[in-house]
């Protein structure tokens, strides 16, 4: 059975969502709908991105996604459908997808371009009835027409010398925790066999933990998540009230030789 998720900054309170849902399931009711998020901010291409990055990998290869964030977008910014990571990904050409992957694409169409229409509502009239065609085992190159390229934003880097690390806050979850962009991979190579301190907020911390529970609730925890990203958080609490630390935070982590 195909799969098709939506991401979008349609919230719950209004039809769209379930426009979106009725215009793919009117082309093929057999289709899998999944929702990953409604309630990201309106055109937090960001926090969005975040969202998808961190999940599309989860689902079966050949999934369908449909990102209806920013749907709009400006002016020259194209609808289109992409196979990326051998999944399929359908959205405005709005720099959004240059962030959930640093890799190269496999083939991108232009939507819209056979028969176009004017809309106000593309998730529903452009990026709908593709999804379900490609749910539906239409070829992507039959979509409308093929682009070499696609927009691509820059996430925020690191900086890492043999000194340091300096990261940012990527992410404030729901439970107050400090997500960070701090890989566990270039920690582990720039830590071996050194003494190191994690800065953040005023504080310094000699530790890594492997675990939420290995500290006593109220206590601050940090760790590689399952991303693979440092993670700070406090067992019980909220790290980003108590440390006073936001989205775009720093966090650092010194090597001592």
């Amino acid at each position: 059975m195909a799969i098709v998720t939506l991401l979008t900054d349609s919230g719950e309170q209004d039809h769209y969502v379930a426009a979106i849902k009725a215009k793919i399931l009117s082309t093929n009711p057999s289709i899998k709908i999944v929702d990953i998020s409604h309630r990201i901010a309106p055109c937090d291409v960001g926090h969005a991105a975040f969202v998808l990055k961190s999940v599309f990998r989860d689902f079966p290869k050949g999934t369908i996604h449909l990102v209806a964030v920013d749907s709009v977008g400006k002016r020259n910014d194209a609808a289109i459908a992409m196979q990326l990571e051998d999944h399929y990904f359908v959205g405005v050409d709005n720099g959004f997808f240059g962030l959930i992957t640093d890799k190269q694409h496999q083939q991108i169409a232009e939507l819209n371009t056979i028969n176009p229409i004017q809309t106000t509502f593309p998730e529903k009239d452009i990026f709908a009835p593709a999804a379900a065609k490609l749910a539906s085992g239409v070829a992507l190159t039959d979509l409308g027409r093929p682009m070499g390229t696609f927009k691509r934003m820059i996430d925020r880097q690191i900086k890492a010398t043999k000194k340091q690390i300096t990261g940012s806050v990527i992410k404030v979850d729901n439970y107050g925790n400090l997500i960070t962009n701090i890989p566990k991979e270039a920690f582990d190579i720039l830590s071996k066999d050194k003494v190191y301190t994690v800065q953040f907020g005023g504080e310094k911390f000699r530790r890594i933990n492997t675990s939420y529970q290995e500290v006593e609730e109220g206590d601050c925890f940090i760790l590689f998540n399952s991303l693979g990203v440092l993670e700070i958080g406090v067992n019980r609490g909220n790290a980003s009230e108590l440390f006073g630390l936001e989205y775009d935070g720093t966090v650092i982590i010194i090597f001592e030789e």
